[in-house]
């Protein structure tokens, strides 16, 4: 049996990290993939190969697993496990299960475990099905996109699929598309596909958990006297009353007007800090009535 040298088949050094040996894969899938090279058996055995190779070097602890047995492989071959097959098995079929070569349905064929590495011995090999890695994305939604929410169109090697968002996701939100990753072994379910949200931060609005909140600019008249500020918000314009007297820095809060409730009806509240705004000129007469406001507290 040939011992298989998966990092040079994906063209990566043994040091490289789980991204680099992703990208690596990923390049080499489009590059060879059946539906890029229809009828050419060449280019269908390297996309299997380079598959085989992700396989066991995408998984961490497939890969550990896989370095050990690279750093011991004389010893297996001295125990009789580098030939045809392994010896002393009645009835041992041999191997191929997976589609794969016999190296990797030996040590690999049962989800990374076909045989323990105990260096004292195997057991023989087990066909078990292994589902497919799972492939990760980051998506950016402006803050007006996760409100509404939103469609993104992805380009997964070759295939295109269209996402679609709930509105009122959140920021560091992980998102799951079933079946979207890479294919799985032994007729094992494909992986997913995982895509983390970042909501984009708004010139406008500041966001905690579902509710928002913003400045509005309130005129000192209207701030003493009381009376109406039109405001814009996620739903549209709408009228907010100001009571007589009310102060800088205060919160008014309207309920219903923050994100949607994400999976969910209804939505949190929008947080309004008001911000008394002075005139660019007082008339004589306003400033001697409140002068006179003031001589008189």
């Amino acid at each position: 049996m040939e011992y298989k040298d998966y990092y040079k088949v994906l063209g990566v050094e043994r040091s490289a990290t789980q991204d680099a040996i992703k990208k690596a894969y990923r390049k080499l899938a489009v590059k060879y993939h059946p539906d890029k090279n229809p009828g050419d058996k060449a280019a269908e055995e390297k996309f299997k190969e380079i598959s085989e190779a992700y396989q066991v070097l995408g998984n961490e602890d497939s890969r550990k697993k896989y370095d050990e047995l690279g750093a011991n492989w004389k010893q297996y071959e001295n125990m009789g496990y580098g030939g045809q097959g392994f010896q002393g098995y009645e009835g041992f079929q041999g191997f191929g299960g997976s589609g794969f070569s016999d190296f990797f349905d030996a040590f690999f064929g049962g989800n990374g475990g076909g045989f323990d590495f105990n260096f004292g011995g195997g057991r023989r090999s087990r066909t078990r099905t292994m589902k497919g890695q799972d492939l990760n994305a980051s998506i950016d939604l402006t803050l007006r996109e996760a409100y509404s929410g939103s469609q993104r169109i992805i380009n997964i090697g070759h295939e295109t699929i269209k996402i679609s968002i709930k509105p009122g996701v959140k920021s560091g939100q992980t998102l799951r598309v079933k079946g979207k990753g890479n294919p799985g072994v032994n007729g094992g379910e494909n992986g997913d596909l995982l895509m983390k949200i970042n909501i984009l931060q708004d010139p406008v609005y500041q966001r905690d958990g579902d509710d928002l909140t913003r400045t509005v600019n309130v005129d000192v008249y209207t701030a003493i006297l009381g009376g109406k500020v039109e405001i814009d918000t996620m739903k549209g314009s709408v009228n907010v009353p100001i009571k007589p007297q009310t102060q800088n820095g205060s919160v008014l809060r309207l309920k219903g007007l923050g994100m949607p409730h994400y999976g969910k009806e209804g939505n949190g509240a929008l947080l309004l800090k008001v911000q008394l705004v002075l005139p660019n000129h007082f008339s004589e007469k306003e400033i001697g009535l409140i002068r006179q406001a003031k001589e008189s507290k």
